[in-house]
C-alpha cells in the first residue's frame, strides 16, 4: 500500500489507510492501528491529517515533526509498548505542503512468525486487526489461531500421546492404500503393514515417551472417525449442502455428525468429490477409441477442495461448508490465508497450514502441484469462459471463501448491461432526467465490473466530476436498483447488482 502526496485529494480512510491528527503528540490509538495492520495486509498510517464528515482528508500538519518522528522511534522500539519494531528508515516519510507538514507511516504485514503484534505488554487484550470499520480487539481465538500458525512444524504433526492406532478406521486406511497403489504401483510402501505404512505417510509417529506409535492430528483428522476426532477437535464439522431445487431445502446433505458414516477427511473428500462433478455438463474428450472424463474442470475441483481441506483451522468453530447449486460451487474453511490472498492468487509459494494431510492427498495425487492450484483454477474458469472465481476473506472468526460459479462471464455481463441500459432509459424518462445525467448514469453502468467495488473517488475520477456529483449519480443508480452500497460510513463501496 503506497501513498502519493499529489494524490491526497482522492484519499479516503479504508481497511489500509488511517489518518490521525496528532496535535498533541503521539495519539494512543496509532499503536492499535499499527498493531492492527501489521496483523493483517500492512497500511499507511498518516500524521497530521484529519478526516471530514464525508470521508475526505484535510492536513491539520504537525507542530514538531521532527520530535514526533523521535517520539515514534524511541516508543516503537520499546519492547513493553510494542511487541515488534517491522519498519525500517524507508518506511517513515515526511511531507510538506501549504506550509504544512505530515507524517507518513508504511505499516508491512507481519511475517507469520512474528504474530501475533501486540502492544502494552499483553498478547490478549493487546493484538488488534483491521477490517471496514476500523481496528478492532483480536479475541482469545485469534490470537490463539495465530500463535498456532508460528511454527514450521504445522499442528496437524502433533503425535496424540493419549491415543492408540486403533482410533483409525481400518477401512478408511484400506481405501487409502488402494488408491495409492492405483495411483504410484509397484510403490516401494507396499508391502509395509499397516503401522509402518502409517509412519512413513505421517499418520503415525514413534513417541519418545513411551516408545510406541501414535496416530498423529493428521492421522487421526484423515482416517478416525467423528467422535474421536471430537476429542482432539472440539469444533470439527464438516458439511455438504445441495440444493438443486429450490422449491426444497435440501436435495442433498452429507455432514459428519450423521453417524451413518465415518466422518473422516477421506471419506469426505472422495464422497462430496462425487456429488460435485455429476451434474457438470463438461464435454468428455478421447485418447484414441477411450473416452477420457478426468477433464481439467475436474482436476480443478479436485485441487479446490483439497486446498479447502488442508488449509482448515480445525480449532475454529463452523467447520468447513460446502454449498452446491444449480450453476455455483461454494466452499468455506475456518482460518485465514497464511500467504495472504494476494500471493495465493499470484501462486508459486505453498504454505498450507496443515502439511501433513497435504502429504497424505499429494501422495494419492491430489494437489501434487505445490503453491499453483488457486492459479490454476483461475486459468481453467478463464479457459471456460466462466464468471472469475472470488476469494472472500471473512474475521472474528477467520474464514475463507472460494466462489465458482459455472455462468458464462461474457454473456452474463453483456445481458446485465444491455438490460440496465434499457431500463435506465425508461427510468430517466420517467424522470425527466437530463440527457447529461442519463448519458453518466449509462457511463457508470458500462464501466463498472461484475463482483468489483468501488469508491466514490473512482467514480467522480472516472467521470471526471466532483466527487458531490458523484454522489448524486450513486444515489440514483441506488434508488434504481441498479448498484448497491456495501459497508457503513468510510468504508462505503458500491457495486452493480
Amino acid at each position: 500500500m503506497n501513498f502519493n502526496m499529489s494524490q491526497f485529494d482522492s484519499y479516503c480512510e479504508d481497511n489500509r489507510r488511517e489518518v490521525k491528527k496528532a496535535k498533541g503528540g503521539l495519539p494512543n490509538s496509532l499503536w492499535e492501528t499499527y498493531s492492527a495492520f501489521a496483523n493483517c495486509y500492512g497500511g499507511v498510517i498518516i500524521l497530521g491529517v484529519k478526516e471530514n464528515k464525508d470521508g475526505s482528508w484535510y492536513m491539520t500538519g504537525l507542530d514538531n515533526a521532527a520530535k514526533l518522528r523521535k517520539d515514534f522511534w524511541d516508543t516503537i522500539n520499546n519492547k513493553n509498548k510494542v511487541s515488534v519494531n517491522l519498519l525500517t528508515d524507508d518506511d517513515v516519510d515526511t511531507f510538506e505542503e501549504n506550509n504544512g507538514i505530515i507524517m507518513v507511516i508504511h505499516v508491512p504485514r507481519a511475517k507469520r512468525e512474528q504474530k501475533p503484534v501486540y502492544i502494552n505488554g499483553d498478547m490478549f487484550s493487546g493484538s488488534f486487526r483491521r477490517n471496514w470499520e476500523g481496528d478492532y480487539h483480536c479475541d482469545r481465538s485469534e490470537v490463539l489461531a495465530m500463535l498456532r500458525d508460528q511454527p514450521e512444524e504445522t499442528a496437524d504433526m502433533k503425535i496424540l500421546q493419549d491415543m492408540s492406532l486403533e482410533v483409525l478406521n481400518p477401512e478408511t486406511v484400506r481405501a487409502y492404500r488402494n488408491r495409492h497403489t492405483a495411483y504410484r504401483t509397484e510403490h516401494v510402501w507396499e508391502r509395509l503393514s499397516d503401522e509402518e505404512y502409517l509412519e512413513r505417510i505421517g499418520a503415525a509417529k514413534l513417541s519418545v515417551r513411551d516408545h510406541s506409535l501414535h496416530p498423529t492430528a493428521a492421522g487421526l483428522l484423515m482416517f478416525g472417525e467423528e467422535y474421536k476426532i471430537l476429542y482432539e477437535f472440539p469444533e470439527y464439522f464438516l458439511d455438504y449442502r445441495e440444493v438443486l431445487d429450490p422449491t426444497i431445502r435440501w436435495t442433498d446433505r452429507l455432514q459428519s455428525s450423521s453417524g451413518d458414516w465415518t466422518g473422516n477427511l477421506f471419506d469426505f473428500f472422495f464422497r462430496v468429490y462425487g456429488k460435485i462433478v455429476r451434474d457438470l455438463k463438461i464435454p468428455f474428450k478421447l485418447d484414441g477409441i477411450t473416452r477420457v472424463d478426468d477433464t481439467p474442470v475436474h482436476k480443478a475441483l479436485r485441487e479446490a477442495l483439497a486446498n479447502c481441506i488442508v488449509n482448515t483451522d480445525f480449532y475454529f468453530p463452523r467447520g468447513i461448508v460446502i454449498r452446491k447449486d444449480a450453476d455455483s460451487i461454494v466452499m468455506e474453511n475456518p482460518g485465514s490465508i497464511r500467504t495472504g490472498k494476494a500471493q495465493m492468487l499470484k501462486g508459486g509459494i505453498s504454505d498450507p497450514r496443515n502439511k501433513a494431510l497435504m502429504k497424505m492427498f499429494n501422495l494419492i495425487g491430489i494437489g501434487e502441484r505445490a503453491g499453483s492450484g488457486v492459479p490454476d483454477i483461475y486459468s481453467v474458469w478463464e479457459q471456460q469462459g466462466w464468471k472469475q472465481p472470488e476469494v472472500i476473506e471473512e474475521y472474528c472468526p477467520d474464514r475463507t471463501i472460494l466462489k465458482l460459479s459455472f455462468v458464462k462471464n461474457m454473456d452474463e455481463k453483456a445481458l446485465i448491461k444491455s438490460a440496465d441500459k434499457k431500463a435506465l432509459i425508461k427510468s430517466a424518462d420517467k424522470k425527466k432526467l437530463t440527457n447529461k445525467t442519463r448519458q453518466q448514469l449509462e457511463k457508470i453502468i458500462e464501466w463498472m465490473e461484475l463482483d468489483r467495488e468501488y469508491r466514490i473517488a473512482e467514480i467522480a475520477e472516472f467521470l471526471g466530476v466532483k466527487e458531490t456529483r458523484a454522489r448524486e449519480l450513486v444515489r440514483e443508480l441506488i434508488r434504481l436498483e441498479k448498484i448497491e452500497a456495501i459497508g457503513k460510513n468510510k468504508g462505503r463501496r458500491y457495486r452493480i447488482l
